[in-house]
């Protein structure tokens, strides 16, 4: 599968002797594995290049992983190549200065509604770009090292919800293959899935606040004051999108998450529900089952719940078979 364009991707990054790798911001675990995960597969295939991550934001919920952030001269940028993983748009790349680059390649999972670069290779039915990343290693022949390996699978695992999301037999077959290269499971799942007292007071917290819709969407709106009080981090309050995931009947939940601008971030989970075009209705986009976007006020977060009652009663009448 795209086996042409993993080869066209392998020899622009030969020609260059600086190679530039960035992500999404607010980035997630997939963004910082795939990204990392590249940055130390070409550094040790490449020990000759100058191959640099770069990106203006960063990730406590996986920083185990790293949080580096290297420096280039705009000079220098406008002689390189610009790899960007997943990242569906231009306007969310963490690196504003991604557009001086000479060529740019476009490595993503999410559906390619705003196509961008001079090459792009986007697979909207794989699990996360740590996937893609690891099947292009194995397919072009580069040594995958133990760092790649541990920054690939904590991608892959998070964004797979631990290999219950848009899982294949690929996808399951890439896992064992970046764990036969050595990879501290027991460590990793301690650092990703334990949790400070203040998250579980939090959880508990919210559980009184959720609400469900007349068919079924079941949401809850994580306020500044709340963030405040129970100490989150953004990435804490986003996540928390997960307690809602398994109600029955409830096919579609929200979590809305206020900035500290007053906008507020919406993460958009379904099961059998597509939920995507939802989301692009109000600016932002995704997966067919796992989305995100942003309203501007009470208003339009109420009217966003009524789209998604809608579109779940709808579902409800008209499907059988769905629990």
């Amino acid at each position: 599968m795209n086996e042409t364009l993993k080869q066209q991707i392998r020899q622009r990054i030969e020609a260059y002797d600086t190679v530039v790798i960035s992500r999404h911001i607010r980035p997630d675990g997939d963004a910082v594995g795939s990204s990392t995960g590249l940055f130390h597969i070409l550094q040790n295939a490449y020990p000759e290049k100058r191959i640099l991550l770069v990106d203006d934001d960063f990730s406590e919920y996986v920083g185990f992983l790293g949080d580096r952030c290297d420096e280039i001269s705009d000079e220098d940028y406008r002689r390189a190549l610009q790899i960007v993983v997943d990242t569906a748009t231009l306007d969310r790349i963490s690196n504003k200065r991604v557009g001086l680059a000479k060529e740019l390649i476009k490595i993503d999972h999410h559906v390619d509604i705003k196509p961008y670069g001079d090459i792009s290779w986007v697979e909207d039915q794989r699990s996360s770009v740590c996937e893609m990343i690891a099947n292009l290693c194995f397919s072009v022949g580069w040594e995958m090292t133990r760092e790649a390996a541990a920054a690939l699978y904590t991608g892959l695992t998070t964004d797979s919800g631990r290999y219950r999301y848009s899982t294949n037999g690929d996808t399951l077959r890439i896992g064992a293959a970046l764990l036969d290269v050595g990879v501290d499971t027991e460590t990793m799942f301690a650092r990703l899935y334990m949790e400070g007292f203040e998250v579980f007071k939090f959880k508990s917290h919210m559980y009184k606040k959720m609400k469900i819709s007349e068919h079924g969407v079941a949401y809850f709106l994580v306020d500044r004051k709340t963030q405040e009080k129970f100490s989150l981090s953004s990435e804490e309050a986003s996540n928390s999108v997960s307690l809602l995931s398994t109600i029955r009947d409830s096919l579609i939940w929200l979590a809305f998450i206020e900035n500290e601008d007053k906008t507020i971030r919406v993460r958009l989970r379904s099961r059998f529900v597509p939920i995507n075009k939802l989301a692009e209705a109000y600016g932002g986009g995704g997966h067919e089952f796992a989305s995100g976007a942003t309203v501007h006020s009470q208003a339009e977060l109420k009217r966003l719940v009524a789209d998604a009652d809608k579109l779940l009663g709808e579902y409800k009448e008209t499907h059988k078979g769905w629990l």
